[in-house]
């Protein structure tokens, strides 16, 4: 059974333009006839144009779509030229008796001129036949080009968009299975020792695997529902340690529920535990301060460190932030990172909607 094909949205964009702008052409050349002859010799004009017409829709797309497309575009600039002079006479000479031969027996009883004239008369050809072709096909040649540009353009911005969605969907993948990790070795710890706790742990765990694999694949959530995640995880996180060991300050100030890219501070925290409390022998203290209002959102965070070597701000993780940024907020953010006297801080100020 065969098939039918439907034109794709280039061939219907590339057919309307064509329809337009030939009967565009057609029309003006026309109309600025009109004035300077009338009657008879007027009609007689209008079929020579249309002859004309004819040559130059063929002539252009011929040089555009063949000799620019097969030899313009592939640098062989030589072999253009070569093929461009003898497509114009080729075209010229075939316009030519065209009207002598087929179109003036119907209006005229002019005689024919000869076919060694038509061939050798280049002088003739070249002003009546060959400026028209050329000054049709420019003019759908430099349009065709512009509108080349253009489609390039956005092809090329929306395949660097698919590119940073699946980097950023990679990004993610690469965080949430190291994050499981973690959370499932507290939880085995706890059901070691018959806690009572692991209950609310599982509990706890069970909803940042929905946030995950749920509100972690949209492009954005609120604060609240991140917050809520993060408390879930220091909850976790700090089961695994005495007080002595670790201290979580916790300073929110949250006015406004602004949107913010998915596991943006959940892998900022996760960072903090990991370089902090999981490398440090002695006493880890981690302070979290958000504030948002309706123009931006900005959450730090600190932890105390003991082995300055094992910070610096190229790690995978801040690496992965700082590409979720760029991605979701372009320009439009602030990524203070520092490290001095053994405090390690990173702060980041969003607007609040962006998008």
């Amino acid at each position: 059974m065969m098939m039918k094909s439907e034109a794709t949205p280039y061939t219907k964009q590339n057919i309307y333009f064509q329809l337009v702008f030939w009967s565009a052409l057609f029309l003006f050349g026309t109309a600025r006839s009109y004035d300077d002859y009338n009657g008879g010799i007027f009609k007689q004009l209008i079929i020579y144009n249309f002859c004309h017409w004819i040559f130059q829709i063929l002539g252009a797309n011929f040089i555009y779509y063949t000799l620019i497309r097969q030899f313009f575009d592939r640098k062989k600039y030589l072999r253009f030229s070569i093929y461009l002079i003898i497509s114009l006479y080729s075209i010229s000479v075939i316009n030519r008796i065209f009207i002598v031969y087929i179109a003036e027996p119907f209006f005229t009883n002019e005689s024919k001129d000869s076919l060694i004239s038509i061939f050798t008369d280049l002088k003739y050809l070249l002003f009546h036949y060959t400026f028209p072709i050329i000054s049709g096909a420019f003019i759908f040649i430099s349009i065709m080009f512009i509108i080349r540009y253009k489609d390039e353009k956005e092809n090329n911005i929306r395949l660097e968009k698919e590119k940073a969605e699946l980097e950023l969907k990679s990004l993610k993948s690469q965080l949430n299975p190291h994050f499981l990790f973690n959370t499932l070795n507290n939880i085995y710890s706890l059901s070691l020792s018959n806690s009572d706790k692991t209950s609310t742990s599982i509990s706890q765990l069970s909803d940042i695997l929905d946030y995950i694999l749920y509100k972690g694949q949209k492009k954005w959530v609120s604060v609240s529902d991140e917050l809520t995640v993060v408390d879930h995880y220091i909850a976790l996180e700090s089961l695994r340690y005495s007080d002595q060991r670790l201290k979580v300050i916790r300073d929110i100030d949250r006015n406004s529920s602004n949107p913010i890219p998915p596991l943006l501070y959940l892998t900022l925290v996760e960072n903090a535990f990991k370089h902090g409390a999981g490398k440090n022998s002695g006493q880890t203290e981690i302070k979290i301060k958000f504030k948002t209002n309706e123009k931006f959102s900005v959450f730090k965070i600190e932890n105390t460190y003991s082995n300055p070597l094992e910070y610096n701000d190229q790690g995978i993780g801040l690496q992965n932030i700082k590409k979720q940024l760029e991605y979701h907020y372009q320009e439009y953010f602030t990524c203070t990172i520092t490290g001095e006297n053994n405090i390690f801080s990173v702060e980041i100020i969003t607007p609040s909607q962006y998008d």
